[in-house]
């Protein structure tokens, strides 16, 4: 079989790894000379701790193993089980982290209430002030910036697959068949368009009314910490925003206990991750009204920085990088991913959201099973 990937993204590289893997031939087109969106500007965490139950947590759960599998296999993605601390600071706050762990699915997750002394147990670098943590065993990280290259490269390795930077496919002409913008055609016995928030030209020509929408958010990269952060950390705010801490105990925290003005302005959590060269991104902000502000603003950066400070209890280094970024999102954000035949032989997959770094490899392997690859 003959598969043609149009995307040069995660979700769209672990097309091509699921193809490839099967024994296929794989083309694999993008627009840009690299892909550039939200695959590299993100956290690079694979992110179970607050994902909603169900489908979504299956999905994260099979692809947090299959990131382990594929880590193994390329070292390169630096992939780690570094898991994940959610610090708390108030009553309220421990309240949310008890009712996450009453979850029937809390084992599932690896979920584990620690005072914050066996949280500095596991994390040296949180210094700063707070009465415990929820620890998350099955969170994990890679490098997002390289993950896509060192990708490709075992890919090519294989001998069957082939990318085409610098090419933006145009128009469906024939079953499983695409024309570029340098007028070449490219054939095979599948087309997955996998173009992330990429959702005009083509995407709006074959399906008009698609139910998805563009999110933006910003982050930031220091310099290197100087000390190992074992683990990816989180705040309370991240109650607010992921679906796995949705009860009781977070509508009396949501009713008591606002968010700082900015936070709540920008829909903001605290999510920072260390990377492998000892530097942190941290993040993020949301934005959903469009058109965009095509400019970054300071203020959620001094709220992340302050946060970040309290935990580590000291000064934050040097920030050395600032960035946005815009992904792609269901406007069901129960549904994991749309995933849609748009025309004979060719199939859109879109709309992960926050999830398609964590989900990608589990979406793609899905794709393939469901297509008879």
């Amino acid at each position: 079989m003959r598969v043609i990937v149009v995307g040069g993204g995660v979700v769209g590289t672990m097309h091509a790894w699921q193809a490839v893997q099967r024994g296929h031939e794989v083309v694999q087109i993008e627009r840009e000379a690299e892909a550039r969106g939200a695959s590299l500007r993100n956290f690079g965490q694979i992110w179970v701790s607050g994902r909603a139950g169900g489908e979504e947590l299956d999905t994260a759960l099979r692809a947090r193993e299959l990131w382990e599998r594929i880590g193994a296999e390329v070292p390169g993605l630096g992939f780690r089980a570094n898991g994940s601390l959610t610090p708390v600071r108030t009553d309220r706050e421990y309240a949310v982290a008890e009712a996450a762990l009453a979850r029937p699915d809390a084992a599932a997750r690896g979920y584990k209430l620690v005072t914050a002394e066996e949280a500095r147990q596991i994390n040296p670098a949180l210094r700063g002030a707070f009465e415990a943590a929820l620890w998350c065993e099955r969170d994990a990280a890679v490098e997002p910036r390289t993950a896509q290259l060192h990708l490709r490269e075992a890919l090519k390795a294989t001998g069957r697959y082939t990318f085409l930077p610098g090419r933006e496919v145009r128009e469906v002409i024939a079953p499983g068949a695409v024309r570029d913008d340098h007028g070449d055609v490219h054939r095979g016995d599948a087309v997955v368009l996998a173009t992330g928030a990429w959702l005009s030209g083509l995407v709006r020509e074959l399906v008009p009314d698609l139910p998805v929408r563009r999110v933006r958010l910003q982050m930031m990269q220091t310099a290197p910490l100087g000390e190992t952060l074992t683990t990816s950390v989180a705040d309370a705010d991240s109650f607010r925003y992921y679906p796995a801490y949705k009860s009781p105990a977070l509508d009396a925290l949501n009713a008591a206990q606002d968010q700082e003005p900015i936070a709540a302005a920008h829909k903001m959590q605290l999510l920072m991750v260390q990377r492998q060269d000892g530097g942190l991104t941290i993040g993020d902000t949301h934005e959903y009204e469009h058109p965009f502000a095509f400019d970054t603003l300071e203020d959620p950066y001094e709220h992340l920085t302050g946060v970040v400070e309290d935990f580590l209890g000291r000064p934050l280094p040097k920030i050395r990088r600032r960035w946005a970024g815009v992904y792609a999102q269901c406007t069901d954000t129960t549904r994991v991913v749309h995933r849609q035949q748009v025309a004979e032989g060719v199939w859109l997959v879109t709309g992960p959201g926050g999830r398609g770094m964590t989900c990608s490899p589990a979406i793609a392997e899905t794709t393939a099973n469901e297509l008879g690859w």
